[in-house]
Formats: C-alpha cells, structure tokens, sequence
C-alpha cells in the first residue's frame, strides 16, 4: 500500500517538508483550495499543485476532495452544467498524472463533531461526538455552529438550502447520485483516474436530512450503479467505524479491487452515537487497525492509504484533527503493521 499524508497548500502549518521527513510517507493528498465549489479548476493552479509537491520530493496522484455541489445533490436546473464542469476537472486532473479522486455526496454537511478539543486523559485533545448534543442545535429555529459544517453557508443560505431537501428523501438522493455516476465514471475511465466515494461522517441522517454511503449494504448498491473499477469507494475507517454493526475487515475483504483509497483512523465509542477519536493504536480505541490492514493486504490491495484525524499532541496547535505529529507517528505505526504483515505472509510461503 502506498502511504500518503493530507496537506492543505501553502498555508498549512504543516509544510511539503515537514511530510518530506516522514520515512514511509511518498506522497500527498491535497486539491485545489481557492476555486469555487462547482467551477473548473485551472490548468496552471493544478500543474503548479504538482510542482511544489514533486519539488519537495513527493509525488501528487491523490486528490481529495473535488467537491460536489449541492445543486447536483439535490437534482435542480443547474445540475448537467455543474455535471459537466465536475467532468472537465476529472479530465485535467488524469492529464496531470492524478490516479485517484475522493469526494462525498452528503448533503449540506461534511464531516460533523460536536467538539474539536476534547481533552483525552493522556493530556491530548482530539475531535468528538455527542449526539444530543448535535441535535440540540436546530438549524431551522435557530443558529447553527458545529465543526466540520461548511460556513460558507450564513443561517438565512443555510435554512433555504435545509427547506429544498425537505422534498429529497434517501430514494431520490439515491437517484440524483445514479445521475452523477452515469456520468462522471466513463469521463474517469477515460482518464486513467478511479473514483473514491468517501463514507458518511457520521454514517446517520442528520437533522431530517438523508446519508446514504453508510453501511455494506449501502456501498453494494452505488457501486453496481456503475459497474467499473473506475467507481470505487474511500474506505475510511473513522466514519464507517462508529456504528458498531459495520465490520471494517469484512468489508475490506467484499469490496476488494473497488477499494482505491483507505483513510486509516481509529475512533473510541463512548456511547450510543457517541465517539471520540483515539491515537492510530488498535489498543487505544474501538477498531482492530492490524485486522483491517490484513484484510486490505490479503486481498493484494494496493492502493493509497493516508493516516486520517489525528490528536493534538505535545502542544502543537493546528488545524483540528490535522496536525503533523499524531499523524506522523500514525503513518509510522501502520507502515509497521502492513511490513509485518507482508513478511509474516511471506515467512509462510
């Protein structure tokens, strides 16, 4: 497995050479950040991404995320143009030597917690997740500040935006991503690049609204959508983790050779819909990292892995989940796991 690191551009406080000194790091993960959702990216902004990242000794065939407007989420007028704009991205990026592309498909939100700091007893701090708490925040009588929302939206956008999903139920979302697929697949086979859907985060409906990559079943049905290697899933541990009733080695093992791209995190439940994310350790959280990472190996996965949200440690201040030093030192011990592993097949040989 091919390990990477995620890296926010230029003003990231975690530099190109902060990630060059991470042993087994090769490459990064990272997209064009100053364009607006839904628009083309240019040809310049994507070959001067690449140069800084190949400069600094490291290779760019990873882009998360291109982001999927709402309009095509949500099926409205504007959707074949925005399709069509999503497609002219895939194309430039495969022109760039970009191999894998990761987005989501959840309406409104990205990625939710509830708390960005919560201070672990080793004297760390890392993201977390009350249920109640989430849902005491209702976005249609109130305002609305949770961590890992898009604020582009102010609470009038944000309230519109929540009152025309009110017709989109988990079929029709369902339908408008069959659309998008139908599309986008062939243009990324033609490309060279497959298509890494990433989970839910978390994998349940929030606030009325529906989240559909969020279980085995789930991931079956998008991806005989389009039956291509070119349409794939991010297999990230994390989301697909905090509901209990998802087994991440099994579906290691199901949806082998659809698999481009593995987030690698472990979380800690702390209750019914409640979690708190961990260090990358298997003792450390709720999750078997090393039967994951057989699960991959035993399958010849061969793909881009990348160390996902990590603890704020040793006093580094950052943005939340993404410093350097969790992750490093995640990156090192999954590397330690997947060399293990090879050699002890090997051994048996």
């Amino acid at each position: 497995m091919k390990m990477t690191f995620r890296w926010y551009g230029s003003g990231d406080k975690v530099t190109l050479g902060d990630i060059r000194q991470i042993p087994c790091v090769k490459g990064v993960v990272s997209a064009i950040y100053d364009t607006p959702v839904g628009e083309v990216w240019s040809k310049e902004s994507i070959a001067k991404l690449k140069a800084d990242i190949n400069a600094a000794g490291l290779e760019f065939e990873v882009v998360e995320s291109v982001p999927v407007h709402e309009e095509i989420k949500l099926g409205g007028a504007d959707a074949p143009r925005l399709i069509d704009n999503y497609k002219e991205n895939v194309r430039r990026l495969g022109e760039a030597g970009v191999k894998c592309i990761c987005y989501n498909f959840m309406p409104v939100f990205d990625w939710l917690r509830s708390e960005l700091d919560r201070g672990l007893s080793d004297g760390s701090n890392a993201l977390a997740y009350d249920h109640a708490t989430v849902l005491s925040m209702n976005p249609l009588t109130s305002s609305l500040s949770l961590p890992g929302w898009d604020a582009s939206y102010d609470n009038d956008g944000l309230k519109d935006l929540l009152a025309r999903y009110a017709d989109i139920d988990e079929e029709k979302l369902w339908d408008n991503l069959a659309v998008f697929l139908k599309e986008v697949i062939p243009v990324a086979e033609q490309s060279g690049v497959k298509m890494a859907i990433h989970p839910d985060d978390p994998p349940w409906g929030i606030f009325g609204l529906p989240r559909i990559i969020t279980c085995k079943k789930n991931i079956a049905r998008m991806l005989a959508i389009v039956d291509s290697p070119a349409n794939g899933i991010t297999l990230c541990t994390g989301s697909l983790g905090v509901n209990p009733d998802n087994d991440l080695a099994d579906m290691a093992r199901t949806f082998k050779g659809r698999i481009p791209f593995v987030h690698l995190r472990n979380i800690k439940i702390t209750g019914e819909k409640c979690f708190e994310e961990s260090g990358h350790r298997s003792s450390e959280g709720s999750l078997d990292m090393y039967e994951i990472i057989k699960a991959l190996i035993d399958t010849g996965f061969d793909g881009y892995v990348r160390p996902d949200h990590g603890r704020m440690i040793w006093g580094e201040k950052g943005r939340a989940g993404y410093g350097l030093y969790d992750r490093a030192l995640g990156a090192m011990y999954l590397d330690g796991i997947a060399e293990a592993i090879v050699k002890e097949s090997e051994a048996r040989r």
